[in-house]
């Protein structure tokens, strides 16, 4: 394995930049409190393993050839998180923060935290173009694999974990009517933002 102090430190800079997963994972630490988020961050952190995996695969291979693979991902993508996003804008006038979870369930959470993450094609580009670049081709190739795979995901926990856990701080301050519609709204915009980026992105 070569220079993997350096393969974390660019993981971790790419994994701690905003992007869906992120805003995801604050919004429900906001609302229910760190344990609250936690089943979210678990679901993008699984999401992201599997696309190292299909970053490996013939899949990848599809996606990067194929026009019409990439644009359909690439909407379907799109169109989840609009349609996240037009929920969190409909939810801003009953939204309540409190100190208990919200009605939204833990198994909800995952499946959200694990769709924003692996319908969105551009992650598995990444990895095809990143983990070449710290594998040692005179070593397995699978073991040194798998070490950045998981590598990555454990990463995503760690870090967004640390979101999570200064996030709660803020439950307080949003606890008004006003706070709540405001988080709602929020969120509601840049998980529209982050679709109409994805829909006119390129490969």
């Amino acid at each position: 394995m070569e220079n993997y102090i350096l393969f974390i430190a660019i993981a971790s800079a790419t994994i701690a930049s905003p992007g869906p997963g992120v805003v995801l994972t604050i919004t429900n630490a906001i609302k229910d409190g760190f344990l609250g988020a936690v089943s979210g961050v678990f679901g993008v952190a699984i999401a992201m393993l599997c696309i190292a995996v299909i970053s490996a695969t013939s899949l990848a291979a599809i996606l990067s050839t194929s026009a019409l693979a990439f644009t359909i991902l690439k909407y379907i993508g799109s169109a989840y998180l609009i349609y996240l996003g037009i929920k969190m804008w409909r939810s801003s006038s009953n939204f309540n923060v409190s100190n208990n979870n919200s009605v939204k369930s833990h198994k909800k959470k995952f499946t959200e935290g694990f769709l924003i993450t692996l319908l969105n094609p551009k992650p598995i580009f990444f990895f095809m173009a990143l983990f070449p670049q710290f594998i040692n081709p005179n070593e397995a190739y699978i073991f040194q694999f798998l070490l950045l795979a998981i590598t990555f995901s454990v990463l995503v926990v760690i870090i967004h974990f640390s979101y999570a856990f200064f996030a709660k701080s803020a439950r307080t301050k949003l606890s008004t009517p006003k706070g709540s519609r405001v988080l709602s709204k929020a969120s509601g915009t840049f998980y529209m933002l982050f679709g109409a980026g994805l829909a006119s992105a390129n490969k």
